[in-house]
């Protein structure tokens, strides 16, 4: 099982001190964090797409070009890539010359994004947006998929003779998970193309993501990719520690009520209570998080959110070192006793090139036995 953070790269004051971090710091302080995090024994870092303020991640492919060439083993992804907005063709692209640089340490979330004027700021419209994020799909694979590609659609200009360039390291696609926090149609599609389902986990209760869970894992399994509970799944959340529980929420109480999405709403203790965001002792979110595979089943991805609000770099480093010291290491052997026969561990490049090569082997001996 892969552990590791997200960033949405947002720009907010810190409620207590009232300073506000220059873009440039913030840039400066995530790729910071994405070091410390490989440092730590994390797996995984990514960064969301966001084309407005208070976030500065408009080009997440730069931050993981750059991290690439300063990380060994850490796995590159992003917590949202437009498929909306963007031209497929670009998202091919960019991926690919990724998966090159990195040494295939890469694979993307793919998403619509929470943002509706970043519609028309990219020529598109909003009231299409899951038909684009359908249509675009269709295409990035083909491109990926297919050296020369003919192709014609309702919301970009047809290609002919097209080849995309680079072609995916090694012949394989980056692995793609399919993110969304409440539309059902996503998860179809990641379950139609037998890809990831990545659920937030953060804004809405237990009972959504189990239901949304479910529904991807049973079409899965309908469409022909294997067993449900083998399905490919990873869940986002929120943590706030310190070794006492008391000192956690005291001092994440005030970056809650002026958080940019859900401050001035629910309390602390509301929101904790109703949602999987955890404020307190490494404990409680081992134990927290542990309980999550009561409802969504065995799975792959846990990525965890520490760097938003206002929260100064030092605390987050200081997170991060409790992830690492205290928190991973239990929960990486408990899920592995838990987990069932037969569940997949999550994808990577390696294991992926290794699917194909398989697959390949097995299709010669097959032709060479109906031959004889």
């Amino acid at each position: 099982m892969q552990f590791g953070v997200f960033t949405v790269s947002d720009v907010t004051p810190d409620p207590t001190t009232g300073r506000t971090p220059t873009e440039a710091q913030r840039i400066q302080d995530v790729l910071t964090i994405a070091k410390h995090a490989e440092q730590v024994g994390l797996d995984v870092f990514a960064i969301g797409e966001h084309h407005n303020p208070p976030f500065f991640s408009s080009s997440p492919t730069t931050t993981l070009g750059y991290l690439a060439g300063v990380t060994e083993t850490l796995q590159l992804s992003t917590s949202t890539t437009l498929i909306t907005t963007n031209d497929p063709v670009k998202i091919a692209e960019d991926f690919a010359m990724l998966q090159h640089v990195a040494g295939g340490r890469v694979d993307l979330m793919l998403g619509r994004g929470n943002t509706g004027p970043v519609y028309p700021w990219f020529g598109q419209d909003i009231r299409q947006g899951l038909n684009l994020a359908v249509e675009n799909y269709a295409l990035l694979r083909k491109l990926w998929d297919t050296e020369v590609v003919d192709w014609e659609g309702h919301f970009r200009t047809p290609l002919q003779g097209f080849t995309s360039t680079p072609r995916p390291l090694d012949g394989v696609a980056p692995f793609v998970w399919h993110g969304s926090i409440r539309s059902p149609e996503i998860a179809e599609q990641a379950a139609y193309y037998g890809d990831g389902f990545f659920h937030n986990h953060i804004f809405w209760p237990a009972s959504h993501t189990k239901r949304m869970v479910e529904f991807y894992r049973t079409r899965w399994e309908h469409h022909g990719h294997g067993p449900a509970e083998r399905a490919i799944v990873g869940l986002g959340g929120q943590v706030f520690m310190r070794r006492n529980s008391q000192d956690a929420v005291r001092e994440f109480r005030p970056y809650f009520d002026n958080a940019p999405v859900y401050g001035h709403g629910p309390s602390l203790e509301d929101f904790t209570r109703e949602t999987p965001l955890t404020v307190g002792s490494p404990q409680q979110v081992i134990e927290r998080t542990l309980g999550f595979r009561d409802y969504v089943g065995d799975y792959q991805r846990q990525l965890f959110l520490i760097d938003h609000a206002g929260l100064p770099l030092k605390t987050v480093l200081e997170q991060l070192d409790l992830l690492g010291e205290e928190v991973v290491p239990v929960l990486r052997r408990e899920f592995a006793a838990l987990r069932a026969p037969g569940v997949p561990d999550a994808p990577t490049h390696a294991s992926l090139v290794a699917a194909r090569d398989a697959a390949g082997t097995e299709g010669v001996a097959t032709q060479e036995k109906e031959v004889a």
